[in-house]
């Protein structure tokens, strides 16, 4: 009988905090996943697979941010997450632990015939926000 593989550390690991996540996700209210999706602007489909923990691959570190703010983690959650996203990406957290607040914002906007033009739209409002707020962090943005 073949002996089975061992599963490598680093997906262990990544495995760890997405645990956490997900726990943290079934906690929360119907519509958790959809409201992540649109902050991140990306399809539900996308968080489904970057919260699972059967899939090896790493959230990425500028997701973080919206997890946080649309996902509402205790401290405890938040301290235990953080935790296991460190060992699993060393040296890769510095800028995740410094980020900004966000808030997120419901907006009612025209259905645009198709979801290819409605999914373009919503890409370009997200990307929009995103340069406004970083012309916010420039020296002189705040005044």
């Amino acid at each position: 009988m073949a002996k089975a593989e061992p599963v490598p550390l680093q997906e262990n690991l990544i495995r760890a905090y997405k645990v956490v996540l997900q726990g943290v996700l079934d906690q929360r209210p119907s519509g958790t996943r959809q409201r992540l999706a649109d902050a991140l602007g990306k399809h539900r489909s996308f968080v489904t697979q970057m919260t699972s923990s059967t899939y090896p691959t790493p959230i990425p570190q500028r997701h973080l941010a919206a997890i946080f703010s649309v996902c509402h983690f205790t401290p405890e959650e938040r301290e235990s997450f953080l935790a296991a996203y460190r060992r699993a990406h060393r040296g890769r957290l510095e800028l995740a632990d410094v980020a900004p607040r966000t808030r997120h914002v419901s907006l009612t906007v025209p259905d645009l015939g198709d979801e290819a033009t409605n999914t373009a739209f919503d890409h370009a409002l997200g990307e929009f926000v995103a340069r406004m707020a970083g012309l916010m962090k420039r020296p002189g943005g705040d005044k």
